[in-house]
């Protein structure tokens, strides 16, 4: 059996990765490389192996930097299955679709065609299949299972049978316990292991203590008469705002202003959300309960859906104090632009990051302390205040990380570390060398091992 690395080594994005055994190939994620760009120039290149030869792509959850070059590989000739949890499938329509408006800008921008179309994206569709957790499929030598990742709804650590061996891909493990949906599942028994480390240089603030962090936030913005920035991701990120600020508002502890999310994705995705929403098998005891009792989880007096461009727009019109939660996630395009070009250089104002912020991208920028940034084509001083929680990431901190490798120490072989900044793959490398005693490293941008 061997295994390349064609992306997510020593990088967070581009998650890519090949099994081959029997002369038989498959691919786990097939993600877009983010960072400076949305469309970073290396997405243009070909892709390291011959889409015609490709069996099956299985995917591990629906953000764009793993499956946003999956209609490209169509294009190029690939015709094998796709395969993912059912949630994830119906994020990963919502998300390719937008990501092609977007990248086909970017194109323009750079004078390139476009890496897909729609008509890509919707032939894509149609070779993709959901399943559940836990039903074992077999293609060609290959026997799959997914497990839960308590990453996003529908997210999937994937466990591949070979040749007498099981290899499991992390993807994204979660930052348990989320609010709605099931804790990270362990695997035990796997002779190799790959793991994500994007956070696996840190730690969060613990869990409990992140609302309280947003509550300190809001409240001092809306007192200081501002206007609150929230660049979130629409995909979980957007949600889990939405349930937490939901119970600051029913209890009374932060005080009255206007929220709005300006993202149409988001909305979209939060549709996906209602359509599972009594499934026992993605939402948590708790969440199902509130659903079956009539509870909006994702809606309170003062909320605000801005769906077209002119709701957009009309938010301008509202004097601040006031919150708003729009895409994208690091800021690197959608309708956070143009509120952090009205309100980055107001002083009453104020910025929260609440998501993983890449190098390079204009969030990192912001985060990092950065006075002036480009905005729109045009220099924005950064005078309003800025924060981070890193604890509203939907990622796994170094603990946790340690802690979905634990139960497999006896039995695994090696451990590669992937999915992370080189400093932090390495620094996460080294922990779990002198905590687990294991076999760890971090594999080299294309390298191949046999196992």
């Amino acid at each position: 059996m061997k295994l390349t690395f064609h992306g997510g080594a020593q990088s967070v994005t581009g998650s890519n990765y090949m099994l081959e055994s029997e002369g038989k190939k498959i691919l786990i994620d097939c993600g877009l490389f983010q960072g400076a760009s949305f469309s970073e120039m290396k997405n243009y290149d070909k892709f390291e192996y011959d889409p015609k030869s490709i069996l099956a792509v299985f995917v591990t959850h629906a953000h764009i930097d793993h499956i946003g070059r999956i209609p490209q590989l169509h294009r190029l000739g690939f015709e094998g299955r796709i395969v993912s949890t059912e949630p994830t499938r119906d994020f990963a329509e919502a998300l390719l679709l937008d990501a092609e408006h977007t990248m086909r800008e970017e194109a323009e921008r750079h004078r390139k065609a476009p890496l897909y179309t729609i008509e890509d994206v919707n032939h894509a569709m149609k070779l993709w299949e959901g399943v559940p957790y836990h039903r074992k499929l077999n293609v060609g030598p290959f026997e799959i299972e997914f497990y839960d990742a308590g990453h996003v709804l529908g997210s999937s650590s994937i466990v591949v049978s070979v040749e007498g061996k099981r290899i499991v891909f992390s993807g994204d493990l979660g930052n348990t316990p989320a609010p709605f949906i099931h804790p990270t599942e362990q695997i035990p028994d796997v002779d190799y292991a790959l793991i994500e480390s994007t956070y696996g240089d840190r730690l969060h603030e613990r869990l409990d203590e992140r609302q309280n962090l947003l509550e300190d936030v809001i409240e001092e913005t809306v007192k200081a008469g501002g206007t609150l920035m929230i660049p979130a991701f629409a995909l979980e990120r957007t949600q889990e705002l939405l349930f937490e600020i939901s119970d600051l508002v029913k209890e009374g502890k932060i005080p009255q202003a206007p929220v709005f999310v300006d993202s149409p994705l988001a909305i979209k995705l939060t549709a996906v959300y209602q359509k599972y929403s009594t499934n026992e098998m993605y939402f948590s005891e708790e969440a199902i309960v509130r659903f079956k009792r009539g509870s909006a989880m994702f809606n309170f007096p003062g909320l605000t859906m801005s769906l077209t461009v002119e709701q957009s727009k009309a938010i301008n019109n509202v004097e601040p104090p006031k919150v708003v939660i729009a895409g994208s996630g690091m800021s690197q395009g959608g309708r956070i632009l143009h509120h952090e070009s009205r309100y980055l250089s107001d002083p009453h104002s104020a910025i929260l990051f609440v998501g993983y912020q890449s190098v390079n991208s204009l969030g990192r920028r912001i985060m990092q302390g950065d006075k002036i940034v480009r905005v729109l084509g045009e220099d924005v001083p950064v005078r309003c205040k800025v924060h981070s929680i890193s604890g509203y990431s939907a990622h796994a901190d170094q603990n946790q990380l340690l802690q979905w490798l634990e139960p497999m120490r006896e039995n695994v072989k090696r451990v590669f570390v992937v999915q992370g900044e080189e400093g932090s793959s390495e620094a996460f490398a080294r922990r779990a060398i002198d905590s687990l005693a294991i076999e760890a490293e971090v594999p080299a941008p294309g390298s191949t091992v046999v196992l």
